[in-house]
């Protein structure tokens, strides 16, 4: 499997905007499942989450990166959504910005049907997940039509989604 974000987010120079269209992910991730057993995460405690793609997201943001995540999310919130709610303020206070559109509000918008980031509005990092939620591939494309269409998508996203600040989990 390809590497993830971290090295095209280590060269992006502008932006980086990741879209997540997923309800579930991975049962099997570590932080998940600590969550669900009632471990929260606590802004002022870094050594406790604190880990290496915060690292590559405050380096970015530092060199005048704006890194930005979408999430299109179905209502009420499934469990693991939950969790990502929770666990946003860790991608806060490494720099990222952070909005949630409920799917019903997204009716209207033509969204991709695959999670994915582009950098620098030139490449298109996708990711493919199976039906439980595990990472099964990684497709980078280099593909201008392609990257604009996919930022023209997170832009209307964006537009209408609301701040994680402000977002109120159903």
């Amino acid at each position: 499997m390809q590497p993830p974000a971290r090295e095209p987010l280590s060269r992006a120079q502008r932006s980086a905007v990741h879209l997540e269209v997923r309800d579930h992910y991975q049962s099997e991730d570590p932080d998940f499942l600590a969550w669900w057993e009632g471990h929260r995460f606590h802004v002022d405690n870094r050594e406790t989450w604190w880990e290496g793609w915060h690292d590559a997201v405050h380096s970015a943001v530092a060199r005048g990166v704006a890194v930005r995540r979408a999430r299109v999310v179905s209502e009420p919130l499934s469990e693991y959504v939950r969790f990502e709610y929770d666990y946003a303020v860790t991608n806060l206070a490494a720099g990222e910005q952070v909005r949630w559109l409920p799917r019903r509000r997204a009716k209207d918008l033509a969204i991709p049907a695959v999670d994915f980031w582009v950098f620098d509005e030139e490449s298109v990092l996708f990711h493919y997940f199976s039906g439980d939620g595990r990472l099964m591939e990684r497709e980078y494309v280099k593909d201008g039509v392609l990257a604009k269409w996919c930022v023209d998508s997170f832009e209307a996203i964006w537009d209408r989604a609301t701040p994680h600040e402000e977002y109120k989990p159903v």
